[in-house]
């Protein structure tokens, strides 16, 4: 709010700011989920910390991300609605954490765990990528006049998008420090608490503003910035090492 209706206010118009800030909070609410494995394995992180983590990122996701998406868009005088909310949780959550349990229990039953995950899961593993693009891509070419007339606004939106990134690792990091967490428990803390789901920011931006909106671009906005910011953070988590106590791993 501060950034786009204080900071940037003779920038970006009204309506623009407006749903700027939409998907900003649709971006910042959804935890991670995904990402975080690849973070917490370049910083050679607890995987049974992280793994608990996520799960505990999914149900918070499914109880919380809908009353806190609508209280903090309230407060915005945003006005969405309750129903294509918990409609994008269960279409992007509910049905494939589902189908992902159903499949893994079907198949490892009949075919084993070795097939499961060496054959099953690796032929799935480019459709999300190819998915993921293809969004970007379609978003972009609505966004397109937008983007040719206010280049400046991708950088606008990215502005807050980084310095909420950087914010909230180094909370959760120095908190760590200050229990003396080991490290390896410390960095994916970090890690998790910064990075976002941003598939699902994607998709519920689209579901409730529309490809074409502002809402839309912002979250786009956050994919394409949070790659380098996290690699960012890696390379500093790495680098500070020392300042945690060793664990039994890194011994």
């Amino acid at each position: 709010m501060f950034f786009f209706n204080v900071v940037f206010k003779n920038f970006i118009s009204p309506e623009l700011a407006k749903e700027y800030l939409a998907g900003a909070v649709l971006l910042g609410a959804a935890p991670c989920t995904a990402m975080v494995f690849v973070w917490s394995h370049l910083t050679k992180g607890n995987p049974a910390y992280t793994l608990v983590q996520v799960a505990t990122n999914d149900l918070i996701i499914l109880v919380g991300y809908v009353p806190i998406v609508a209280f903090l868009l309230g407060m915005s005088n945003i006005s969405i609605p309750w129903s294509t909310l918990f409609l994008s949780v269960v279409l992007f959550v509910v049905i494939p954490l589902a189908a992902g349990v159903i499949s893994r229990t079907v198949i490892t039953k009949s075919k084993g765990l070795k097939y499961f995950e060496k054959i099953y899961i690796p032929k799935f593993s480019n459709i999300t990528i190819i998915g993921l693009l293809l969004t970007l891509i379609i978003i972009f070419s609505f966004q397109g006049q937008i983007i040719v007339d206010n280049p400046l606004n991708i950088l606008l939106i990215a502005i807050p998008l980084i310095i909420q990134t950087f914010l909230i690792f180094f909370i959760a990091y120095l908190w760590a420090k200050a229990w003396k967490l080991p490290h390896n428990v410390a960095a994916p803390a970090g890690m998790i608490g910064s990075s976002n789901f941003f598939e699902l920011a994607v998709a519920v931006a689209i579901s409730i503003f529309g490809l074409g909106s502002g809402a839309a671009l912002a979250t786009v906005v956050g994919v394409l910035v949070e790659v380098p910011v996290m690699l960012q953070l890696v390379k500093i988590a790495n680098n500070t090492r020392d300042w945690f106590p060793s664990s039994v791993k890194d011994n």
